[in-house]
Parts: structure tokens; C-alpha cells; sequence
């Protein structure tokens, strides 16, 4: 029998329609009131927003607008609901983009997420992913909490110390990327060490087929999720593994992108998400991520709409190994070294791993005179390889994905 974490999640449409009829026009109120909603909404009725059909009036909110009023307006460009000091955390991704960050139980709504995976009381979740900064270690710590799981902070990178905290605390959940969860089982297995994880929830990157099965076949129950830093919780899977449940707590739209009007139903689009939390009320927030709806309800009985999962980029920004690239960082790596003509990312798969090659039209041969400048400007290691100026195509991509997801 199916536990779920609360009883929203088995909620009939009427009811979470009554419920957003209601709720939704208070966050419209309260973001109404903030500085940065001053002019976009200053002729919107809140009482007249009462659903997803309504929000289509009001204008989208895409990641540069929030950029440049945080620039005009730091940290929050006029945002959030809260003083900077009447946040828990203030984090910072690649941009730079500031978001807050609370303690409340389950303010990013990640107890769901882990709940959906299995882990609650007695698990012992390392969680992988990064604490400096960036929200994602505390997205999921804050939910591993919600469940009354215990954490081991373990961060990336220092896989042989990973292993051995595994085995010695007795860790039986992952948090992480896809892919660093089968980095340190290989050097578990590398070790002749033996771990207890059976449970993994990932996210910030593709969870693509091959690897879930090679999880399965060690024992081990694989779910991602879909969030983003500014948002929390988008969607989740569930052991049905059919699609990706909505969060109870957003309101989702698939719309053409580039505008903010809505596809067909099942229509491929760009994700825009309003959020209820009232704390950071971002209103028709573009993601900048593709996806469609999925129609009918997941076997697993959880009622809300689902989504078919990330399906791309609606610009070039593209996932790395957990990291986004932009075209503007790739237009700085050009600009750092004059006798740069032209520079291509191409994003691979190798071996269940992603894999980085930045191609550079230049004089000669030397790729590694760039792999610093590769390295501090996109935050990621690659291989450079150095082609002949006019070589690369003159298509407009300056990053491309050659990876499969399906």
C-alpha cells in the first residue's frame, strides 16, 4: 500500500482547484507589494487571479530580468518578501543570481522528494550535493529532515573519503547528480568495500536510462527530481517511474517559448512556474527548461498533473555534470585570448558520464594553452581541441548536447 507524505497528494481536482482559487490570489497580493513586481502588476486585480488559466494574463518573469534588478537592487532586485537578514541562508549560483533560503520545515518542499523515494526515519542520506554557495545541498538536507532522516554533508568530489564515510556511518540513501553516485560505487567496489545504499533520489542533470538500470541491478531504487534554485521543488517521480509528479505547492505552465502563452495540452514547452510560497512569491517564472505535459494520473495514486521530465533547453544553456553552461560564458572564453575566432561546447556521453570538449578556432595546435581559461569560465574541466579557423559551422550553436535522452 502506497504511504504518501501528506494529504495533498491524493487531493481530487476540485479540491486543489478550490485551493489555489484561494491561495493564489494572496501571492499575487504579496508580490503585488514588492518593489519588483511594482510595474508589472500595478494595474493586475489579485482577486481575479484564481488559476493557472488566469495567470496567463500576467507577464513572465525570465532569469536576465531578475539578474539585472538584483544588479540595480542586490541581493533580491526587489523580490522578496523578507528583509536579507530575515532569511535562514543567502546563496549564490553562477550568474551571479542571488536566492534565499529558509529553515522551516520542508521550505523548499523536498520532504516530498525523499518520501516518494522511500527515505524516512532510520535512513541515513549522504547527500552529495554542493553546500558553498550554491542552495542544492541544502535543498535536500532541509528535506531529508522533513522525513526524520539523519545526513552525512558530504559535498562532491573526494570519492575514497566518500566511501569510506558510507560504509562507516552506514549510509542507505544518495542525494547527488546521477553520475557521482557511480563514481563512488566503483570505488567502492574498486576498494572491496561493500555499501548499504538502496535508495537514491538525483538531480542536476539527466537521469538517462542505461544508468537507472545499472542502479537497479545493484539493488538500488534511483528517482529524480526536477527543481530549480529560485523555485525549490518543481516536480518528483514516484516508484511508478511514469512521468514526473507536480508539486503541490506551484503552479506549472507549459507555454511557447519566448512568450508566455500556453502550448496545446501535451505540447512540448518552456516550463514557467509561480510559486505559493509566500516568503519569495516569484510570479510566472520562466526556467528556461523544455517539457510537456503528461496526461492521465500516475499509478502510483498521487493525483496532481505530471510532466514528461526535462526535455532540453528552450535557449542554448545546457547541464553539465551538474553545471550550467551559458552562451555568455562562452562568448567570455572567446574574448579572453584575441587570436580566439570562434568557440564551440559540445556536451557528450561517455561511459555513463558526462564528458566536456570545448572546440576553439585558433592558430596551431596547443588545446592546453586554454584549459585554465576553460576551467575558470566555465567552472568545469574539458577537453580543448584547437580547429582551423572557419572550420566550426556557421549554424549559431555555440553549445551543443549531443547527448541522448532517450
Amino acid at each position: 500500500m502506497t504511504r504518501y507524505f501528506d494529504a495533498l497528494e491524493t487531493r481530487s481536482a476540485d479540491e486543489r482547484a478550490a485551493a489555489l482559487a484561494r491561495d493564489l490570489p494572496a501571492q499575487i497580493a504579496r508580490a503585488k507589494a514588492l518593489p519588483g513586481y511594482a510595474e508589472s502588476l500595478k494595474d493586475v486585480d489579485p482577486a481575479t487571479i484564481t488559476s493557472a488559466e488566469a495567470l496567463a494574463a500576467l507577464p513572465v518573469l525570465r532569469k536576465s530580468e531578475l539578474s539585472k534588478a538584483q544588479a540595480a537592487n542586490p541581493p533580491f532586485g526587489g523580490y522578496a518578501a523578507l528583509p536579507t537578514s530575515g532569511y535562514a541562508h543567502i546563496f549564490q549560483s553562477p550568474g551571479p543570481i542571488y536566492e534565499p533560503g529558509g529553515a522551516a520545515r520542508d521550505w523548499w518542499r523536498f520532504g516530498r522528494v525523499l518520501h516518494a523515494a522511500g527515505i524516512g526515519p532510520g535512513d541515513i542520506v549522504q547527500n552529495c550535493f554542493g553546500y558553498h554557495l550554491t542552495p542544492a545541498g541544502m535543498l535536500f538536507e532541509n528535506g531529508a529532515r522533513a522525513v526524520g532522516a539523519a545526513v552525512l554533508p558530504a559535498g562532491t568530489g573526494q570519492t575514497e573519503l566518500q566511501v569510506i564515510a558510507a560504509r562507516d556511518v552506514g549510509t542507505t540513501a544518495y542525494a547527488g547528480t546521477p553520475d557521482f553516485l557511480k563514481v563512488i560505487l566503483d570505488k567502492a567496489e574498486e576498494m572491496g568495500i561493500s555499501l548499504g545504499i538502496t535508495k537514491a533520489t538525483v538531480g542536476g542533470g539527466a537521469l538517462f536510462p542505461s544508468l537507472r538500470q545499472h542502479y537497479r541491478d545493484r539493488g538500488i531504487l534511483c528517482l529524480q527530481s526536477y527543481a530549480t534554485a529560485d523555485i525549490g521543488n518543481i516536480a518528483y517521480e514516484s516508484p511508478a517511474m511514469e512521468g514526473m509528479i507536480l508539486d503541490e505547492h506551484v503552479v506549472v505552465e507549459i507555454v511557447t517559448p519566448g512568450t508566455g502563452t500556453p502550448v496545446a495540452p501535451g505540447d512540448v514547452g518552456e516550463v514557467v512556474v509561480t510559486t505559493l510560497n509566500p516568503d519569495y512569491p516569484l510570479i510566472r517564472f520562466a526556467t528556461g527548461d523544455m517539457s510537456a505535459v503528461l496526461e492521465g494520473q500516475s499509478p502510483c495514486g498521487r493525483t496532481n498533473r505530471r510532466i514528461k521530465g526535462w526535455m532540453g533547453r528552450a535557449d542554448q544553456t545546457t547541464k553539465v555534470k551538474g553545471m550550467f553552461i551559458r552562451p555568455e560564458q562562452v562568448a567570455a572564453l572567446v574574448a579572453r585570448h584575441s587570436e580566439i575566432v570562434k568557440a564551440r561546447v559540445i556536451a557528450r556521453r561517455e561511459g555513463e558520464m558526462d564528458t566536456l570538449t570545448v572546440q576553439v578556432e585558433a592558430p596551431g595546435n596547443d588545446g592546453a594553452a586554454y584549459a585554465n581559461t576553460v576551467a575558470e569560465v566555465l567552472k568545469l574541466k574539458g577537453a580543448v581541441e584547437v580547429v582551423a579557423p572557419g572550420s566550426l559551422p556557421r549554424d549559431g550553436l555555440v553549445i551543443e548536447d549531443q547527448r541522448r535522452y532517450d
